[in-house]
């Protein structure tokens, strides 16, 4: 239990905090920017520390197959907490359909590249690490839910971004297509494993 699992550990206990405070206005009926602010504090914790066990593990030498293993999922669970929040918070209600399709994509992906990991371990006790496209994946989503929790309140003197937000549609956009992009890229690199004759 090395420092860089230690840090994927400390992600995945951060993770029920920030959905505590995202959906928390709910049921005080007030103090939207304090929770959200506070929800974006600890999401970004948990994201740098996404980086920092990635950059320790690489540069003193101490990848670990829990690493390799747990990381991934460490990401997805903190992304699909913050997705699931914005499903069913009344804050977000108004783009509701949105993140009921946006989730759908990503669950999609996540499933296909899942199951390929598990052919892959099964199959011949290959663990897969995540590529570029699905560390660049990783950051379009977490830059999405920093906005989606900050945009409104930022730039809370303009009605149009308040109310339209922009930056985070704009983030939306580029999430979803990296999410697209990495998950045929993973299928893709690692077809032998959906060879239909074994």
């Amino acid at each position: 239990m090395n420092l860089p699992n230690k840090l994927t550990i400390l992600r995945v206990i951060l993770i029920p905090f920030f959905m505590f405070f995202i959906l928390l206005p709910d049921y005080l009926k007030s103090g939207y920017v304090i929770c959200d602010v506070m929800a974006a504090l600890i999401f970004g914790i948990a994201s740098f520390t996404d980086y920092l066990d990635g950059k320790i593990a690489r540069t003193q030498n101490i990848v670990t197959d829990f690493g390799k293993f747990m990381d991934p999922i460490a990401d997805k669970l903190m992304v699909f907490g913050a997705f699931l929040c914005f499903l069913v918070s009344e804050s977000y209600a108004q783009y509701r359909y949105i993140f009921m399709i946006i989730v759908f994509i990503v669950l999609l992906r996540e499933f296909a590249v899942t199951s390929i990991r598990l052919v892959a371990q099964s199959s011949g006790g290959k663990v897969i690490a995540a590529n570029l496209p699905g560390k660049i994946k990783t950051v379009s989503q977490i830059v999405f839910v920093l906005l989606a929790l900050l945009e409104k309140h930022i730039f809370s003197f303009s009605s149009f971004m308040s109310e339209y937000m922009p930056l985070t549609c704009a983030a939306c956009i580029v999430m979803l297509i990296f999410t697209i992009i990495s998950g045929a890229n993973y299928i893709f690199s690692n077809r032998e494993y959906l060879n239909t004759n074994k």
